[in-house]
């Protein structure tokens, strides 16, 4: 009978290394896994040696992924990521090897960057690396948030806990995500169409009338005069209308390029009626549910800090949890800088005191962040309530004066020939 040699690794990730003897390799390897060991390498005494996968050494692993993998542009999907997070947290609660849970994953993802990435990860945590080491590698799929997680969790023994939470806080960010914009589709879908079909009246439908009333020859209303210029420059200079939100997309990127202007271009969106307080709860909501996880995950207050203020994406926040961290470093509290920013209400303030007196900071900041996350959705409700009537009287009065422009001239014709 056939003795084999292998190489495997324990429910702990420890290295095996041992024989056995089978009539197959495919006998040897169902041996090896009813032991509880997930193999990596196994060769028969004597002859070539084998991977599992078939493949001998690192060099020729790479040379394998290199040909599986498949063109991908951009980064991974939230939604995707998050999937797979909660996937890797479940197979790692259920006492897998990481090696074993990635190469699962991997093999039931579909084409795209996150596959592309795993085949990465896979090949540097076989070369030596860490799982956080891999990852950091891959900042596409990755960011600094969840690498930090991932080393907190490794550093602590408790990866399988520490995915869990940070399956959660992507849950739960993807669930904010999705009540704001769902809420936007039916004001943009209204505005869309609205516009669409004056765009239509103003090219096809007023040049006809204009030829009508050129016929006449009768003194225009300054309505209709004004309409029928209207229509002028929309018919002349129709190309010019794609251009705009380009335009202005272009010039808010530049803006936004120097850090001035981004402060002022921020500062000035939180001040915005109704909208402003929208994305400056999301905002509160993201940071503090973001350090709630870092702090809870064992991430130093200082790194977790830093981490937080990347995911603001508005550069007052930027600004104040620069401040705060230069306080902390110096050797105050979270709390009184955090109230000389004037980015938070009081009671956010009172709540981050309380957790640092009590030890309990991340309970905390977990409490405000559910908060202000009820606090985003019942304002974004009340924004679409408030959009759809003023929708309706703005399309009322843009439709109502076209029909009056229209319709003025035919009265006065009308009169003069009475």
């Amino acid at each position: 009978m056939p003795t084999f040699q292998y190489e495997a690794m324990d429910n702990t990730g420890l290295e095996v290394k041992d024989t056995i003897d089978a009539p197959t390799e495919a006998e040897a390897q169902q041996i090896i896994r009813d032991k509880g060991f997930f193999v990596t390498k196994i060769n028969e005494k004597g002859g070539g040696k084998k991977g599992k996968k078939g493949k001998p050494d690192k060099k020729k692993q790479q040379q394998g992924n290199q040909k599986k993998k498949s063109l991908a542009l951009g980064g991974v999907k939230q939604k995707v990521l998050c999937t797979f997070t909660r996937q890797l947290s479940t197979l790692q609660d259920a006492g897998l090897p990481i090696l074993r849970s990635l190469r699962i994953l991997e093999g039931q993802s579909k084409p795209g960057p996150l596959k592309n990435s795993l085949m990465d990860v896979i090949d540097d945590i076989e070369g030596g690396s860490t799982l956080s080491e891999a990852m950091a590698k891959q900042p596409k799929c990755f960011d600094h948030l969840y690498v930090n997680m991932v080393k907190a969790g490794e550093a602590g023994g408790a990866l399988e806990i520490i995915l869990q939470r940070l399956a959660e806080f992507k849950e739960k960010a993807q669930s904010l995500k999705r009540k704001v914009q769902g809420a936007m589709i039916y004001p943009v879908a209204v505005v869309t169409v609205a516009t669409l079909i004056v765009g239509f009246i103003m090219y096809w439908i007023i040049p006809k009338f204009k030829k009508i009333f050129d016929d006449f020859g009768s003194d225009l209303p300054g309505m209709t005069i004004m309409l029928i210029e209207s229509s002028d420059f929309v018919v002349n200079y129709f190309y010019l209308f794609p251009m705009v939100p380009f335009a202005a997309w272009l010039l808010f990127k530049i803006i936004r390029k120097n850090k001035t202007g981004a402060y002022i271009l921020d500062f000035l969106v939180l001040k915005i009626p109704l909208m402003g307080a929208i994305v400056s709860k999301s905002i509160v909501a993201r940071t503090c549910r973001t350090l709630g996880t870092l702090i809870s995950s064992g991430v130093p207050i200082l790194e977790a800090i830093i981490i937080a203020r990347d995911t603001a994406g508005n550069a007052v926040f930027v600004q104040a949890f620069d401040d705060i961290y230069t306080a902390i470093r110096e050797g105050e509290s979270m709390a009184g800088p955090l109230k000389e920013t004037r980015i938070v209400d009081d009671m956010v303030v009172n709540m981050v005191d309380v957790g640092e007196e009590t030890g309990a900071l991340d309970t905390m900041l977990y409490k405000v962040a559910d908060v202000y996350d009820e606090e985003v959705s019942v304002l974004v409700e009340g924004l679409i309530n408030m959009l759809e009537p003023m929708m309706v009287v703005i399309l009322g009065l843009i439709v109502g004066f076209i029909v009056i422009a229209l319709f003025l001239p035919l009265v006065q014709l009308l009169n003069d020939l009475g």
